[in-house]
């Protein structure tokens, strides 16, 4: 059962169990409503409208156990972490919908109110925690019988690779080693056991159907690590590799396993579960509220950019983002058309290409807002390092390879390196502000994130975008 099928199962058996409980609460309060009408002069007459919430009911079950970030990594749960969503989430759920529906009730006895919550947070945490424990005890019953064990690969063939191989095999119990990636070092394992040359690692992952990639270099060249985890990044596979110094010094390295040498995990966030979840949720109801609130707005701006110059309103341009992978950045035009010519260029803020209006779009930002729909859609998020082109990113990697690690999470409207930095016109301004982002990344939070937000509207607001 790999991630997406579990995640899957966990949706359809959360959704399930809300339905049954409900159903259960449904019949519950007709009983007692029948059965309390008028008993020693006790009043308690229940919303009836029941269909309505019928189906209504698990799906709200189902977006609180997602801002929980239950769904995020289903894998990795421990029996800790799984009591202590199922607690705080069903909790929430109960007391919102005794207020919802419930408090609709007419009852003079505050006993029946306060049995009727008690009542559906009892049954919703008791029978939702143990269908998570069932299921997350068969998922440790696979992986000690060796059904369920992630594919690991390590992309080198050096000493440091034979003995991390060794390791796997003598004490992982999740990982099963499947070969080595040769990446043309010296050979001290046995060829046998090479899979293939790095420059086939597109089949290697698919036709093994690999999660995990852990590379181990005998040199502790920096150019050439995230030469290759850059590589490996657009698979969207957990990828590690063994610490040198500096990683045992700052914390980073972490045990994977008892008796395993410790590994920097490179994709794993800082962010919790249900923070990321939240960030994604208010990226969509942002992006919403934005591009249907100011569509008026938006429409003056499209009909003056049409009539400022000749052009498309928008302007579409492929950048990469999550992942590494491209996808198309919307924007609204501030440029003549055929500014570039098939020539990427910088922009700067007494650049002759920039159109009169265009200068007003850029001043206030107003330009950017397009990509709210790539928000909307999943490619960006609101606060998040600034995407770029391939074609500068080939630049920057030169000074700074280690521009792949922006890749673990959606590029963003705004971010702290363009708060700090502004329009990046020179490739130097652009590493600069990669450092920022990286400390932003390194530091990921809600509260960041709205003390980043805080600081953009200043600059929108005093016209400080160029």
């Amino acid at each position: 059962m790999n991630k997406k099928e579990l995640k899957i199962y966990y949706l359809l058996f959360d959704f399930l169990i809300s339905f049954v409980v409900w159903i259960i609460i449904v019949v519950y309060r007709k009983t007692l409503y029948k059965g309390q009408l008028l008993n020693d002069f006790q009043i308690y007459i229940p919303n009836f409208e029941y269909f309505s919430t019928l189906l209504l009911f698990p799906f709200f079950c189902i977006f609180f156990y997602y801002l929980s970030g239950f769904y995020n990594r289903p894998q990795n749960h421990s029996t800790s972490s799984i009591i202590f969503t199922s607690f705080s989430s069903t909790l929430i759920i109960s007391v919102v919908i005794f207020f919802i529906v419930i408090i609709d009730d007419i009852v003079i006895s505050y006993q029946i109110y306060y049995f009727s919550l008690l009542l559906l947070f009892s049954l919703l945490f008791i029978s939702i925690l143990t269908e998570r424990l069932i299921i997350n005890s068969k998922i440790n019953l696979d992986i000690k019988s060796g059904k369920r064990r992630i594919n690991t690969i390590i992309v080198g063939t050096g000493k440091n690779a034979l003995k991390i191989a060794d390791e796997i095999n003598k004490n992982s119990k999740k990982n099963v080693f499947l070969g080595y990636v040769n990446i043309d070092q010296n050979i001290t394992i046995p060829k046998d056991k090479i899979l293939a040359n790095f420059n086939q690692i597109d089949s290697v992952i698919t036709n093994y159907q690999i999660e995990e990639a852990i590379i181990a270099l005998d040199d502790a060249d920096e150019q050439k690590l995230f030469k290759y985890i850059n590589s490996l990044y657009k698979y969207n596979i957990e990828i590690r590799f063994t610490p040198r110094l500096y990683e045992i010094l700052t914390g980073s390295a972490r045990m994977s396993g008892i008796g395993v040498n410790p590994l920097v995990s490179i994709t794993n966030l800082n962010m919790s579960d249900w923070e990321i979840s939240v960030k994604r949720v208010y990226d969509i109801i942002i992006s919403v509220i934005v591009l249907v609130g100011l569509s008026p707005f938006f429409l003056f701006v499209m009909l003056k950019i049409k009539a400022d110059s000749k052009g498309s309103v928008f302007y579409k341009q492929e950048r990469i983002g999550l992942y590494g992978k491209p996808f198309k950045i919307f924007k609204f035009r501030t440029m003549f058309l055929g500014a570039e010519n098939g020539t990427p260029k910088l922009s700067s803020s007494d650049d002759p290409r920039i159109t009169p209006f265009g200068r007003f779009l850029r001043k206030y930002r107003i330009d950017e807002f397009p990509q709210f729909w790539n928000i909307l859609k999943g490619d960006m998020s609101i606060v998040g390092p600034r995407p770029e082109r391939q074609f500068f990113i080939n630049q920057i990697i030169e000074d700074a390879p280690y521009y792949c690690l922006l890749y673990k999470i959606r590029p963003g409207l705004t971010s702290w390196g363009p708060i700090k930095i502004g329009y990046s016109d020179t490739v130097e301004k652009m590493v600069e502000r990669l450092n920022y982002d990286i400390i932003y990344i390194e530091n990921m939070s809600l509260l960041n994130d709205l003390k980043i937000l805080v600081l953009t509207l200043e600059i929108l607001f005093k016209g400080k975008g160029m």
